[in-house]
C-alpha cells in the first residue's frame, strides 16, 4: 500500500471517528430539579448555553449541552432558594482527543457534546425574612 493510499485510509478513519462524544452521548440531555418539602414550587434556570426555562418542582426537562453552567432560582409563598446545575466534562472526552483529535474534540466541542450536566438538582427553600404570607 502506498503512501498516498495510507493517508487517506488514516483521513477516513479520522472522520469517522471524529465527534465520538457527539454521537455516543448526544447533544442533549435530561435534567431534574426538585424541591425537597415543598413541590409546585416555581423555578428559573437560566444559563448562556440553554437561554432560558421556567419549570414547576418535580420537574423534568431535556436541554442542550454546553460548556456553561445553569442557574437555578425557586419561589413557592415566602420562600425562595437557589443553585447551580454545574457542567463538566462528558467521560468520553479524553478518549475522543486519542482517537478522534482535534477534529473530533472540535466537533463535540462546539456541539456541547463534550459537556454533560449534573442529572439531578435539589434546591433547598427558605423562608424570607419579613416575608407575610
Amino acid at each position: 500500500m502506498g503512501w498516498q493510499s495510507k493517508c487517506l485510509v488514516f483521513c477516513a478513519v479520522g472522520v469517522f471517528l471524529a465527534g465520538c462524544a457527539t454521537i455516543v452521548s448526544g447533544t442533549d440531555q435530561d435534567i431534574s430539579v426538585d424541591t425537597p418539602g415543598y413541590a409546585s414550587a416555581e423555578c428559573v434556570l437560566r444559563s448562556e448555553g440553554i437561554g432560558e426555562y421556567t419549570v414547576v418542582t418535580p420537574a423534568t426537562l431535556k436541554v442542550s449541552r454546553s460548556k456553561h453552567d445553569i442557574h437555578v432560582t425557586c419561589s413557592k409563598g415566602c420562600l425562595r432558594g437557589a443553585g447551580l446545575i454545574a457542567s463538566n466534562l462528558e467521560g468520553t472526552t479524553a478518549g475522543n482527543l486519542l482517537i478522534g483529535g482535534i477534529i473530533g474534540a472540535g466537533i463535540d466541542s462546539a456541539s456541547g457534546a463534550l459537556n454533560k450536566y449534573t442529572s439531578h438538582t435539589a434546591i433547598a427553600l427558605a423562608k424570607v425574612d419579613g416575608c407575610r404570607g
